[in-house]
């Protein structure tokens, strides 16, 4: 999931340099000892492109951007009593900031208030990713909405404006762009996108979209003014407001530092009560995915529905869908807080839209929705079967069908004439293009992947999907290439080879311990899978085998008071993640014994901020660390390995959507981030069945 270990070093740097936002000079206290603070804020998240973030405790502090740091700006002031501040971005810098009182970070909503002369000024962002409302999913709507109120008991003559760059529809800031303007019953739409719209042309990591449309759709709401201009931020300073005609004078294919797309509104703040405003903030990229050589349109286009029909139905249904937002946060940080404690909820809502917003969501020709998650930050790989395997304990949580969206596309793939390996994939290529591995280079060789990693990874997930929507009719369609990946597992899995595993960053190694425990629970979820489709002889052959290279790894691995990081290596250790499925799968292949071995070894082992992988180096992986603290039973080692974690995620100062690979002891993180993968974390849920239940069950 990395780059190659010789490279590691200078390319970090590199990186570092280039994507680390480090976040100084910041002279109010926010956060407050009673607030989390959040390494960075999900404003506008839905997919690997449309993704706006504000990297900074305040958000006006700095511009918002694009997850990979790349500028996309939302810029918002404020008149009151025709005296100018800012409340996001930092530009017009000599426009004073809005003074910011609080920040909360919600599953679903980012809430923002402000005070300054006399006003309150709250902006909310809302994303109404529920998991088992496809259709609400998968829209790519987010929702800004302003509330005013007068703090003073004095009304106010307040005047807002939300200006949005045309950068957000383009690659670099020299691609030329076009823009537009519509009507929808009841709402006013601009538009703006790249001239060139060259649909699904390129795959690649550090790159944003610049084909489709971003829109700002404003519904009918007193005092509004709209436009497409190229100063209505000057325009508003003078008035207050913006012309509501678009500025014809500009060329028609402008750079796209002009076709500013922007809405003013003039509200009374009242003694009264408040005064509320929202608008739409959407993406319409047309086409999502390529895979398999085949343009897949996104899953809310599969019925043909166009961009003015899904603005319609998700302003009309704004009010439902807000309401039962605000529950829906309610309940489940409720719930996250009991299983895992107040510092396991908050990692899990900084976790909940990074994982959605890091993947494609489209449609197969037969409207069958299929999910595709990209490496972000890492080397750009889409549907890595080694990202699928750590983000699974989110879906299996929230709705199995979203894995099963998931596992399809590369089944379907492995079952191909084409793939000729007896091992599962790696990847079906470079996001957004789909159509076949990548990671290895040219020339796919059996050293160059990850076969075992791989071929476990997914039976483990099969066998859990299968388990949590009560049948194995995925299992039995693809039973061949089951089988195929089993069987290897069984002469390859017990004591790996010289090769990479998922921690591919530390490089290839042999008898990895850890990998042979993911290798024996894959052969044992063949098993219980076979015993669901009523397969017994098969079942019992393969459930024997895994008992028994069960009993032959803990003589091999053990090592004093702990097992060691690989077979031949005598004082080393290593974290045993993976021993999280032989309790979840309910497999007991392993003695309670050995997780409480481990345990206490770990405990002595802790840095400030958090757990090494191994005894390798200091860095260690956010996913893993939930999956280990998840074998414990005893809530206070949880809350020992949980606690470093906290403290990391109000302290790094590498200040990017949730990085899941950081070092233990500076809190730097190092290169992953924005990726899905931090879905893993809901492991500790996921092993509460009732909790399980309730979510699986859960429908807006």
């Amino acid at each position: 999931m990395s780059e190659v270990p010789a490279q590691v070093l200078s390319w970090l740097c590199r990186r570092l340099l280039t994507f680390t936002l480090v976040i100084a000079g910041c002279s109010a206290a926010l956060p407050t000892e009673a607030q989390e603070r959040p390494p960075v804020v999900p404003l506008a998240t839905h997919d690997p492109y449309f993704s706006i973030w504000s990297m900074a405790d305040r958000l006006t502090d700095v511009n918002t951007r694009h997850w990979t740091g790349v500028d996309q700006p939302l810029a918002g002031l404020i008149r009151i009593d025709n005296v100018a501040y800012r409340y996001m971005g930092a530009d017009p810098r000599q426009v004073p900031a809005m003074q910011q009182t609080s920040l909360e970070v919600t599953p679903l909503h980012t809430i923002y208030t402000f005070e300054t002369a006399g006003v309150r000024l709250q902006v909310t962002f809302f994303t109404a990713a529920f998991p088992n409302d496809l259709d609400a999913l998968s829209r790519p709507v987010d929702y800004l909405t302003w509330t005013i109120t007068s703090t003073d008991s004095r009304p106010h003559a307040v005047d807002l404006l939300l200006d949005a760059s045309p950068v957000i529809a383009v690659d670099t800031n020299d691609q030329d762009v076009t823009w537009g303007r519509s009507m929808v019953p009841g709402i006013q739409v601009l538009r703006v996108g790249s001239r060139d719209q060259r649909v699904l042309n390129r795959e690649g990591d550090n790159l944003r979209i610049d084909w489709g449309y971003f829109y700002l759709a404003v519904p009918d709401q007193p005092g509004a003014a709209l436009a497409t201009v190229s100063n209505a931020i000057q325009s508003f300073l003078a008035s207050g407001t913006v012309a509501q005609s678009d500025d014809m004078d500009m060329p028609r294919e402008p750079r796209n530092r002009a076709a500013h797309l922007a809405v003013a509104f003039h509200v009374q703040a009242s003694p009264a009560g408040e005064v509320s405003r929202h608008v739409l903030l959407a993406y319409d990229d047309s086409y999502s995915i390529e895979y398999l050589g085949r343009k897949l349109r996104p899953y809310w286009r599969r019925d043909g529905q166009t961009a003015a029909a899904m603005l319609a139905v998700s302003e009309a249904q704004y009010p439902h869908l807000e309401e039962i937002g605000k529950h829906f946060d309610a309940e489940l940080t409720g719930d996250l807080t009991r299983v895992g404690g107040k510092s396991y909820a908050w990692l899990a809502t900084l976790a909940y839209r990074q994982t959605f917003a890091a993947h494609g969501f489209a449609a197969d020709v037969d409207d069958t929705p299929m999910l595709f998650p990209k490496e972000n930050f890492s080397n750009g790989c889409i549907s890595t079967v080694d990202v699928l395997y750590p983000s699974s304990p989110f879906f299996l949580f929230f709705n199995p069908a979203l894995l099963e969206a998931q596992l399809k596309p590369v089944l379907e793939y492995s079952a191909l004439p084409r793939w000729k390996f007896p091992f599962a994939p790696h990847d079906l290529g470079t996001y957004p293009l789909a159509d076949g591995q990548v990671y290895g280079g040219g020339e796919l060789t059996e050293e160059n992947q990850m076969p075992v990693e791989e071929s476990a990874n997914m039976l483990i997930m099969m066998d859990a999907l299968g388990l949590a929507q009560g049948d194995q009719h995925l299992a039995e369609k693809y039973w061949p290439q089951l089988t195929k990946w089993a069987d290897y597992l069984l002469t390859d899995g017990l004591d790996p080879a010289n090769q990479l595993s998922t921690d591919d960053f530390a490089g290839h190694l042999a008898h990895n311990a850890n990998l042979s425990i993911k290798a024996i629970e894959g052969i044992d979820a063949y098993a219980q899978m076979a015993t669901k489709l009523g397969k017994k002889d098969i079942a019992g052959k393969y459930a024997t085998s895994a008992r028994q290279m069960a009993a032959q790894w803990a003589v091999m691995a053990l090592d004093g008071d702990h097992y060691k990081l690989a077979f031949d290596k005598p004082g080393t250790w290593s974290q045993k993640y993976n021993l999280v499925w032989d309790m979840l799968l309910g497999m007991d292949l392993f003695p309670s014994s050995m997780r409480k071995t481990e345990m206490a070894f770990y405990l002595q082992h802790l840095n400030q901020y958090g757990l090494p992988l191994d005894n390798r180096a200091d860095y260690t992986k956010l996913d893993w660390e939930l999956w280990t603290a998840t074998l414990t039973d005893e809530p206070g080692q949880f809350t020992s390995l949980m606690d470093p974690i906290a403290k990391w995620l109000r302290e790094t100062p590498t200040r990017v959507p949730l990085g899941d690979w950081y070092d233990t002891k500076t809190g730097v993180a190092l290169h992953f981030q924005a990726r899905s993968v931090v879905g893993g974390v809901y492991v500790k849920a996921l092993a509460d069945k009732k909790l399980t239940e309730k979510w699986n069950r859960f429908t807006p």
